[in-house]
């Protein structure tokens, strides 16, 4: 099990008693298992103001794959301690665990994709199609709980996360306060373009059955990173 750092401790100590979930859906043949209203709404406001407080992001670019702004972990753990709370929760990981079948728990603390904060914001922020690579021993999912996702007319935005089995493409509804829980390296997905004057914030997090990894798993996982989050995600 990863040691807790000194700013994580921190973070636990935030009341974390309105943490409950109903009993979990049943199903997971698809590797991917959709919940709304996962959280009771003073909890959902709770998180969402402690995102909505930050009004800078790293902004990335990938030519023709992806664009956008992110929040990686190690910011959230000193100044979203609600937020690093919620991930780190164990009814959390009990949610997750029994939705997926195995024991899961989250990765490790300098993975700045273990827990982080997506916007779409800019005309034209996506990511193409792409799996969720696994750098770990154990099966690895992704977990996603969309925080704002406005449309120009009040409505969603035009932004969807898209899924394909095949030849089939299926959008999944990202609705605030819904939980998408699925098996990223086994589901091919991506998110379409955000339009002129929309918003779409999405909380990320991993979370595995075996968070161990080999040197090489490791310095695959770093290079990854930079993508999102900068060269310092070599060293991190």
């Amino acid at each position: 099990m990863t040691a807790v750092s000194a700013p994580l401790a921190g973070a636990l100590a935030a009341p974390v008693d309105w943490l409950t979930f109903t009993p979990p859906p049943q199903g997971f043949a698809e590797r991917l298992c959709v919940v709304p209203n996962i959280l009771p709404q003073p909890a959902f406001a709770a998180l969402a103001a402690e995102i909505e407080r930050f009004v800078g992001t790293e902004r990335n670019y990938v030519p023709t794959h992806k664009k956008g702004g992110t929040i990686a972990y190690e910011t959230l753990r000193t100044r979203a301690p609600r937020v690093a709370a919620f991930y780190q929760s164990p009814a959390l990981h009990r949610f997750i665990s029994d939705i997926v079948g195995v024991e899961v728990g989250p990765t490790p603390l300098h993975d700045q994709s273990s827990l982080s904060v997506l916007f779409y914001e800019r005309p034209g922020d996506h990511i193409g199609w792409h799996y969720d690579h696994n750098f770990y021993k154990g099966r690895h999912f992704t977990v996603l709980l969309p925080i704002v996702n406005r449309g120009a007319n009040d409505g969603l935005s035009a932004a969807k996360l898209m899924v394909r089995k095949g030849r089939d493409e299926t959008i999944v509804e990202t609705p605030p306060d819904t939980l998408i829980v699925f098996e990223g390296a086994r589901v091919l997905h991506k998110v379409t373009p955000i339009e002129e004057g929309e918003r779409r914030i999405v909380l990320s997090m991993t979370f595995c059955a075996d968070n161990r990894h080999s040197m090489l798993q490791e310095a695959m996982r770093r290079v990854k990173d930079t993508a999102f989050f900068g060269p310092r995600a070599l060293w991190s």
